[in-house]
């Protein structure tokens, strides 16, 4: 046996944060910067749950098609007139409470967002909604900031009484799903009636305004943390493993960090696996990588309470206190030699009736097809605690976009979901399917290996005022919804929450079936080539979305063959370059015949990257309808083979989407 030797320092313990008497933008403020009250059972206690715009005919699980409804926008409680002013409900909530985090999207983002609190006529909270969530009109970054096309807010909004949120100007009809282009996910808290609330006005605000400064400081210092200042370095041989038991007593470990090195650095991170046991029970079980939610490889981010490191070097700020014991240990399960170099730093820590143990699950499932939709189980547990977060890997095997699923958590044996959401992207607080890298305190996408969403994403998210508390039972649920119905998926998820003493995960993978799925090898492969698309001569492979020849049967007969090239799910500034032929030299003419439709976008053409014509706009709001044959403009070419371009440039601000079609195209000379 191997012993695995931790360097551990015992530092001076601040007193945990506890709830002030009254509840106010202040003191959650404070909890949110307190990474150890999460470890204790709130006090007092609070639900949390969740208004969205998720489609309302998802109604019972019976109803399959109903259940895995996808037009997740809109979706008004009701709609009031207000004066001369028509607005419409999002959210409403009897307190004492407080809205801890808000997400939206769409493109009728320009709408007037107000907030009515404890019943007063006029709102405490007035502006456009782009302003202000994600913008800068209540608070910057971190707190409100847009990451990869999603805004987001995590300002606490605390009410005593009631508090009631509405927009207005939403376009379209009397049907749910008419009004307005509008996406959103509101969080919000619920307490004991009887908890003694202030609630917020704009002299609150104003008089927290420097303590929200000290807070935004607060979120993105994770703090100096040098493994290599007290290295220990080890080996672990193939199957191997190393442990040692840390300081005894009532303690908190509450610094970790793990640095692995191997000739597949890769699989290392997923075959190897961390074990922690606190007093005497095994709560953290999980791939290294998982755990410290980089996900597939190495992949450099800052959260809250984890961080990767560009050499590697992983750490963990979670903070997991214990009554008597606890034992770290690695255990390699791979097929090759492991180096590691471990961290650890506890401090005391005074065991109460309201510590909680901290917990970590992981489970895998490969190949999951992506018709029927599904319900993926991300974890069940019995008993009492808090659910604090998640780090999702996927690897997709098509082009098309794998995360329109919604997540549905059910708490203390609810038979609907409290929290149902609009799309898994959403959940993580980006939006529209983005690829870029983003990281903040709150959540991450640290690894997107394809902008056309092939091969392997890890998303994360951890709660901090949103932490979900449950008495008895907890379940959480992510729709399987991919946009190609015949291919697969696999899907990987490490679960973060503090249980009571007795809380366990209910159901889920044995012990041998973690083992088994985190030795399997890392799916990596390359994408395959576009398939045949029967007349058009594609020159080069767009970056991002998918391109394929769709049938127009069902439409109005005037496309050629009854089919399309259609462009789905590009972003703005790629291209698709296609194969023309001149017989001819001197002046030519570009004429295509396009399609308009209401999600389609503002398009340029070139030839050889040389602009032709204006950017044409190809939005149409009443359905999809042929424009016939357009005259894109002249040019000046030689007889021969070029290249004629197709670049996204935009969107109409009514658009509900960035996709393109073009039905023929030909060059003539005048």
């Amino acid at each position: 046996m191997k012993r695995l030797l931790l360097v551990f320092v015992v530092s001076i313990c601040t007193a945990p944060f506890v709830f002030a008497q009254t509840i106010t933008l202040s003191t959650l403020l404070d909890e949110m910067a307190d990474r150890a009250t999460i470890a204790e059972y709130p006090d007092p206690p609070y639900t949390c749950k969740q208004f969205s715009s998720y489609d309302r005919r998802s109604v019972s699980p019976d109803d399959h098609g109903g259940w895995f409804a996808n037009d997740d926008r809109g979706m008004f409680i009701r709609k009031e007139t207000n004066g001369d002013r028509t607005e419409f409900v999002m959210m409403e909530a009897d307190g004492p409470g407080a809205i801890v985090r808000w997400w939206i999207t769409g493109y009728d983002k320009h709408t007037v967002c107000r907030i009515y609190i404890d019943g007063a006529d006029e709102p405490a909270i007035e502006g456009k909604i782009e302003d202000l969530i994600g913008g800068e009109a209540l608070v910057g970054a971190p707190l409100s900031a847009v990451r990869a096309a999603g805004h987001n807010l995590y300002l606490p909004i605390p009410y005593e009484k009631s508090v009631k949120v509405t927009v207005d100007n939403m376009p379209g009809g009397e049907r749910p799903l008419d009004k307005g282009i509008l996406y959103y996910i509101i969080n919000y808290r619920t307490y004991p009636a009887g908890t003694k609330v202030e609630s917020f006005s704009q002299a609150v605000f104003a008089k927290a305004k420097a303590k929200i400064d000290s807070v935004q400081k607060i979120l993105l210092d994770f703090g100096v943390f040098d493994i290599r200042a007290a290295e220990t370095k080890f080996r672990l041989g193939t199957h191997a493993w190393g442990s040692t038991t840390l300081a005894p007593g009532e303690q908190m470990l509450d610094k970790l960090a793990i640095k692995l090195n191997a000739d597949d650095i890769t699989q290392a991170l997923r075959s190897t696996i961390l074990q922690i046991d606190f007093d005497g029970e095994t709560t953290v079980y999980c791939p290294v990588g998982e755990f410290f939610g980089s996900g597939v490889g190495v992949n450099p981010y800052t959260s809250w309470y984890c961080r990767v490191e560009k050499d590697g070097t992983m750490i963990s700020r979670w903070l997991m206190p214990y009554q008597r014991e606890c034992t770290v240990t690695l255990l390699n399960k791979g097929d090759q030699a492991v180096k590691v170099g471990v961290v650890a730093e506890t401090t005391p820590r005074k065991w109460t009736e309201r510590s909680m143990y901290f917990h970590c699950d992981w489970r895998q499932e490969r190949d999951i097809p992506t018709s029927p939709h599904r319900d993926w189980e991300f974890i069940r547990i019995d008993g009492q605690g808090v659910y604090v977060g998640d780090v999702m890997t996927v690897f997709n095997r098509d082009r098309r976009w794998w995360g329109e699923g919604d997540e549905k958590i059910y708490v203390d044996g609810e038979t609907f979901p409290s929290h149902f959401g609009t799309g898994t992207e959403d959940y993580y607080g980006y939006a529209w399917s983005v690829t870029d890298f983003f990281e903040s305190p709150f959540h991450a996408q640290p690894r997107a290996e394809h902008r056309n969403w092939y091969g392997n994403t890890t998303n994360l998210r951890v709660r901090l005022l949103d932490g979900i508390p449950f008495t008895k039972d907890f379940r959480f649920d992510m729709e399987v919804w991919h946009h190609f119905p015949r291919t697969s998926v696999d899907f990987a998820v490490a679960t973060f929450w503090y249980g009571k003493p007795g809380a366990k995960m209910a159901g889920g993978p044995k012990r041998e079936q973690v083992i088994e799925e985190a030795r399997q090898p890392v799916c990596f492969e390359t994408p395959p080539f576009w398939p045949n698309l029967p007349g058009y001569t594609l020159k080069e492979l767009p970056k991002s979305g998918h391109l394929d020849v769709e049938p127009t049967k069902h439409m109005n007969g005037q496309w050629k063959d009854d089919t399309q090239l259609l462009w789905s799910w590009p972003v703005v500034g790629d291209r698709v370059n296609l194969l023309v032929e001149l017989d001819k030299s001197g002046t030519q003419k570009l004429i295509c015949a396009l399609a308009k439709a209401p999600d389609y976008a503002i398009v340029q053409f070139y030839i050889n990257d040389k602009k032709v014509g204006e950017p044409l706009d190809m939005y149409n709001e009443h359905g999809i309808k042929h424009q016939g044959e357009i005259v894109i403009g002249t040019f000046e070419a030689e007889a021969g083979q070029h290249v004629l371009g197709i670049e996204i440039v935009g969107a109409n601000e009514q658009s509900r989407g960035r996709q393109f079609a073009i039905d023929t195209y030909r060059i003539e000379t005048p």
